[in-house]
């Protein structure tokens, strides 16, 4: 089925589109205490030079809220304040100049006070990002949990409707208000209820959606929970901006997020790495080979495919999109690229020879050079039929 994306109104935060025709936006947040200028710009600027593009800030009190003078102005990305019931801190964000709240108006107690709000961030042309978690959910009615049951709802179905409907009385307070710059999350920590909820919502509001499992764990076991839940919803063109929550450096969340999209075709930055699960025909260290290039990729912010493969015999056809790779053999390497061999080395000379060849074809790309039309390429390329990869 090819990919049509769900159309969603367009928001935006600062200069950057979330919504409509933009790509899907990376975001993150920083884990340095907001109350500290100095250290939280320092982290934004690590997470904008990994590709974050949105980044949300804690404003637990007063004085986060007064830092927040100091960070503003001098943040190369947008800034979401991230606040929770009191309105005073979204009226100081907002005359600080952030780009976005983070805010849901139901939680303050006087209509008043969310009027005061909406007007200020109306007149600013700043949007409201409304969260609603799992974890932190109103309970739920008898009425409601009765009406669920006659439908025959799953406890799925069930709680991903409370979320619904938690965030739809949320959105109509906005609504009421005449406020339609507005962004949705529902994230969960299980991902067919996260599932569940952003389908749901996906179906009757316009207004984009910030996909994300809250609590996603620690960098392997919550990169792969954010993978399965994010993914599946991109792969079925819903959502407009994500933002992975590990517990670790949020440089890595934006690492891995490029990634979801990467393998989707969704977004192309920095290097992708192809590398083969090994079996008895290797033999070189390719564990060693594959960390060794993996982590010489992390310095490249161009779109390349490089493989890594330990087989002479199928790697080059195996791998034969990709832009640049190696296929090991015993106390040897051929590099390739799009699956032709272009030289061969000896074993010790694989990582050496794979970064000349990968910065060679960053290189002609700047010069607007292909291959087979420079002439450095031309001497340096070996005619060698490439093996298929069914071939015996």
């Amino acid at each position: 089925m090819p990919y049509e994306r769900r159309k969603s109104r367009p928001v935006w935060v600062g200069n950057v589109q979330i919504g409509g025709d933009a790509p899907i936006v990376v975001q993150s947040m920083t884990t340095a205490d907001t109350r500290d200028p100095k250290a939280t710009l320092r982290q934004i600027h690590e997470l904008a030079d990994a590709g974050c593009e949105i980044v949300r800030v804690a404003v637990p009190d007063k004085v986060a809220a007064a830092a927040l003078n100091d960070i503003v102005p001098h943040s190369p990305i947008p800034v979401v304040a991230d606040i929770h019931f009191e309105h005073t801190l979204a009226l100081r964000a907002l005359e600080a100049g952030v780009h976005k709240l983070r805010l849901n108006p139901g939680n303050i107690r006087k209509p008043e006070d969310v009027r005061e709000v909406v007007q200020k961030a109306k007149e600013r042309h700043v949007p409201i990002r409304i969260g609603v978690n799992f974890g932190s959910l109103p309970p739920m009615t008898r009425e409601f949990v009765d009406e669920m049951a006659a439908q025959g709802a799953t406890q799925t179905e069930l709680i991903a409707e409370h979320m619904v409907r938690t965030a739809l009385g949320h959105i109509r307070i906005l609504e009421d208000l005449d406020f339609g710059d507005i962004v949705v999350s529902l994230k969960a920590f299980e991902v067919p209820v996260m599932l569940e909820a952003y389908r749901r919502m996906a179906k009757i509001r316009d207004y984009p959606l910030h996909l994300g499992v809250t609590e996603a764990g620690t960098p392997k076991s919550g990169a792969i929970r954010s993978a399965v839940g994010i993914g599946t919803l991109l792969a079925e063109g819903i959502g407009d901006t994500i933002r992975v929550s590990l517990t670790t450096d949020p440089v890595e969340e934006v690492i891995v997020a490029y990634e979801i999209l990467k393998s989707l075709g969704l977004r192309q930055r920095g290097a992708t790495l192809v590398a083969c699960p090994t079996c008895g025909r290797v033999e070189v260290d390719l564990f060693k080979l594959a960390n060794e290039i993996d982590a010489y990729l992390k310095t490249i912010r161009e779109p390349i495919k490089v493989a890594v493969m330990g087989c002479v015999v199928n790697g080059p056809g195996e791998a034969r999109d990709s832009d640049v790779g190696v296929a090991a053999g015993r106390g040897k390497g051929v590099i390739f690229r799009k699956g032709k061999i272009v030289r061969r080395v000896e074993e010790d000379e694989i990582v050496a020879a794979l970064k000349e060849e990968i910065q060679l074809v960053l290189a002609e790309r700047a010069n607007g050079q292909a291959r087979d039309d420079s002439p450095q390429a031309e001497r340096r390329m070996i005619s060698i039929p490439v093996i298929e990869a069914n071939s015996p």
